[in-house]
């Protein structure tokens, strides 16, 4: 059996806006692994020898295949934060990857792949080479809070909940304009994005909690209806709630 050892980091104060955590793993055998929808975006740096690459927004699980043993190194962003960093409008990586190199250019993003593996370094300091260079990029772009943000936080707090009409009033837009810069700015749609957020909580309530009624997990999480809370975990775990509790 496949053991995979996952931990998150805090980004340091600069990036702290923007990134969301950074991120080691190492798998010691071949094993393929799900990947649900997640809201967010990340950059891998692996030490197979193939170069890095962006994972887009996630609109359903995939399954990602594993040949040989693997250490990562990644970066995972804010929703809507990206775009800063990566240089592209975000709905172009919705639901597929992009090397890194056509990104960031061949010889940035070769110049950090090999800085990276160097024999011997510890974790610790593969993730202060990559906070060294998003802080590099950073310095570059011109960050200031987009549409994308500022809906990103009303739906989040909201956890779900806040409907595209309302969102809209609240940010003195049209539901077109809102929809249009949400995707280019966060990747998705903002109701896709919406669905995700009540997916996630109702999805740690039924792992952490486990006990109670499907329909009161439902209502608790903003659905309508238990029947929407099912179809959500369909499309975003492959699976029903009744089998992912267990």
């Amino acid at each position: 059996m496949a053991l995979t050892f996952y931990t998150e980091f805090a980004p340091c104060p600069a990036l702290r806006p923007y990134v969301d955590c950074l991120w080691a793993a190492h798998t010691d055998a071949a094993a393929p692994h799900r990947v649900l929808p997640d809201n967010c975006i990340d950059i891998l740096w692996q030490d197979t020898g193939a170069g890095a690459f962006a994972v887009g927004m996630m609109s359903t699980p995939i399954w990602v295949p594993a040949r040989q043993p693997v250490r990562t190194v990644a970066v995972r962003f804010r929703p809507g934060a990206a775009t800063l960093f990566l240089g592209a409008p975000l709905h172009v990586l919705t639901d597929t990857r992009a090397d890194l190199a056509d990104l960031w250019g061949r010889a940035d993003a070769l110049r950090l792949q090999d800085a990276l593996w160097q024999p011997a370094l510890t974790t610790a300091t593969r993730l202060r080479r990559i906070e060294e260079a998003l802080l590099a990029r950073l310095a570059c772009a011109a960050p200031a809070p987009t549409l994308g943000q500022r809906a990103v936080a009303a739906i989040e707090a909201s956890h779900g909940t806040l409907r595209l009409e309302a969102l809209a009033d609240a940010l003195h837009v049209s539901r077109q304009h809102l929809s249009l810069q949400f995707r280019q700015q966060v990747g998705l749609t903002p109701k896709l994005f919406a669905r995700i957020c009540r997916f996630r909580r109702a999805s740690a309530a039924l792992r952490d909690g486990g006990a109670g009624e499907l329909a009161q997990v439902a209502l608790d999480c903003g659905y309508f209806d238990q029947s929407h809370l099912i179809r959500d975990f369909h499309d975003f775990a492959g699976t029903t709630p009744a089998a992912w509790r267990r």
